[in-house]
């Protein structure tokens, strides 16, 4: 028969004077099993004190045993290794978890479709010359803002000064001339009523002055003309807004609506941002802009502050392609803040919900259930509490179910919880200086 025991002491197993090695069992002086770390890093060290049998060899169990033993080893390493890997909250240790903590808030909070937009000028200008001259002056530097008629160019005048000269002295020659053959037509005209002219005669000298009534206006017409090149060497700005890049330099000959442009002249103030939303959308947008304008607020990337304008535009068609509709929102910009091409965070405002009940995004934990959050019960210990996120309002989730209002949720610290695990408030705030719950 083969007899063996083991027994446990400070966490150490004693099995008699046997030993298994290589699927035998050999008689050995003392074997000490050691069960060295914790929980599921817990191993088991054996130490082997060798006994000489008579002939200097050591002494080999029957097989049967070396089995019997096996087990009992395994037994008894499971339930040494499963009672240290095991951790509840009753057997954590009796010690409080710091955490940071936040109320949860009942607020109104708007409901917004955040998308991303980008600026558009609210209207640009292109510069062009309307007369064949030579530049002369240009009266601003690039990238100024420039006031509705403030000079930009000047263009060499004196070709159309000569022009302007020519024309009017052909006025004047034919405003004489008109002015003599209107005299003789109204002097043949008297003495065709006498009998004494032919008739044929005053109807050559009142065609001849029709002729020359018809110079007169011909020249004057270029008088004006004249006076308007003229006028076209002096460039002025059609609008209040931001110049662009300069085309042309002082010195080039520039022509009459040709390429390149002179200058490119952007209205910022105010000024369009243009997004997209999906279709599915659209109802909402026409059904909350039926009551009143719809507020519109964007971010420009790399800036905290929000712009606020409103929606002006709704596109008449659906973008087959991509399936969004086209929007424009329309800002006072005083302060030059968002700038065309810029893109930007636009949230189009639909409504309001005026009983949200909001916490620390940071609160929100993901665990293969779906969200749930950490709460500070009344008697300081952490519990687990499933909720429905809505949505996220800036650093703010709104909570669909889950949490009341004026509880206290963990938004520091989650790592070292289990449930029902004590927790110390370790804020500063008005949080940590009351008891979860009130």
């Amino acid at each position: 028969m083969c007899r063996f025991g083991f027994i446990t002491y400070r966490r150490a197993l004693v099995f008699g004077k046997f030993l298994v090695e290589r699927g035998k069992i050999r008689k050995i002086a003392s074997t000490s099993v050691k069960l060295a770390g914790d929980g599921p890093n817990a191993r088991i060290e054996m130490i082997e004190i060798p006994a000489s049998g008579t002939d200097g060899t050591s002494k080999v169990m029957p097989k049967t045993c070396a089995h019997a033993l096996v087990l009992a080893i395994a037994l008894a390493t499971t339930i040494c290794v499963s009672g240290c890997a095991t951790k509840t909250a009753e057997t954590a240790p009796n010690l409080a978890v710091p955490v940071s903590v936040a109320k949860a808030e009942q607020k109104t909070v708007p409901i917004n479709l955040t998308v991303i937009g980008s600026g558009e000028a609210y209207s640009t200008v292109s510069i062009k010359a309307q007369v064949n001259a030579v530049l002369q002056t240009v009266h601003f530097k690039q990238g100024d803002f420039v006031k509705k008629g403030q000079l930009l160019f000047t263009l060499d005048s004196r070709p159309f000064q000569a022009e302007l000269a020519q024309a009017q002295a052909n006025l004047a020659k034919d405003q004489a001339q008109a002015d003599l053959d209107k005299v003789q037509a109204e002097r043949y005209g008297k003495l065709f009523a006498a009998g004494v002219a032919a008739k044929e005669q005053f109807d050559t000298f009142q065609a001849t002055a029709e002729a020359q009534d018809a110079a007169v206006r011909a020249d004057k017409a270029a008088v004006q003309t004249a006076t308007l090149d003229m006028q076209y060497c002096s460039i002025y700005s059609p609008i209040d807004g931001r110049t662009g890049a300069l085309q042309v330099y002082p010195g080039n000959l520039v022509k009459q609506n040709d390429v390149p442009i002179l200058i490119v002249i952007n209205q910022i103030t105010p000024l369009y941002v243009d997004f997209s939303v999906p279709e599915q959308y659209l109802g909402a947008i026409k059904k909350y802009m039926a009551s009143g304008r719809l507020r519109v607020q964007a971010t420009p990337y790399g800036d905290t502050i929000a712009q606020d304008g409103y929606l002006v535009f709704v596109d008449n068609s659906v973008d087959n392609t991509t399936g969004t509709i086209k929007l424009k929102a329309t800002f006072p910009n005083t302060n030059h803040r968002l700038w065309p091409g810029q893109f930007s965070n636009v949230a189009l405002r639909l409504a309001e919900d005026e009983n949200a009940i909001l916490v620390p995004s940071q609160a929100v934990q993901t665990g293969q259930s779906g969200d749930y959050i950490f709460v500070v019960t009344p008697d300081m210990t952490a519990e687990s509490r499933p909720v429905k996120v809505a949505r996220t309002v800036g650093g703010e989730s709104v909570i669909a179910q889950g949490i009341k209002p004026g509880e206290t949720v963990i938004t520091d610290g989650q790592l070292r919880l289990i449930p029902g695990i004590k927790v110390q408030i370790k804020d500063s705030g008005p949080a940590a200086n009351q008891p979860a719950g009130s």
